[in-house]
């Protein structure tokens, strides 16, 4: 699991039947301390998150998991709406 800033949505006109209703995200990971950490990335989202809201997701085979219909081809997935990280060295 990742943590990541939601900064964007992205509209797509055509996109897989399985994604119909499904809002898609461009998200900015970040590290424990809100600091960002690579490039952002485009994540599909059933928790219906909003701007600037801290979100965890999943990548790989799991992403698909966290939306209704399985083995729909998303590389991530929001699976949290984070309120709080505490965090101790």
């Amino acid at each position: 699991m990742h943590l990541a800033r939601v900064i964007g949505r992205v509209v797509a006109t055509r996109k897989h039947e399985a994604l119909t209703g499904v809002k898609l995200l461009v998200v900015q990971p970040v590290d424990h301390a809100d600091k960002k950490k690579g490039p952002p990335i485009v994540v599909a989202d059933q928790l219906q998150s909003g701007q600037g809201e801290l979100v965890a997701y999943v990548t790989g085979r799991e992403a698909s998991l966290t939306l209704d219909e399985s083995f729909t081809p998303v590389d991530a997935g929001i699976v949290g709406i984070i309120d709080s990280v505490n965090h101790e060295v």
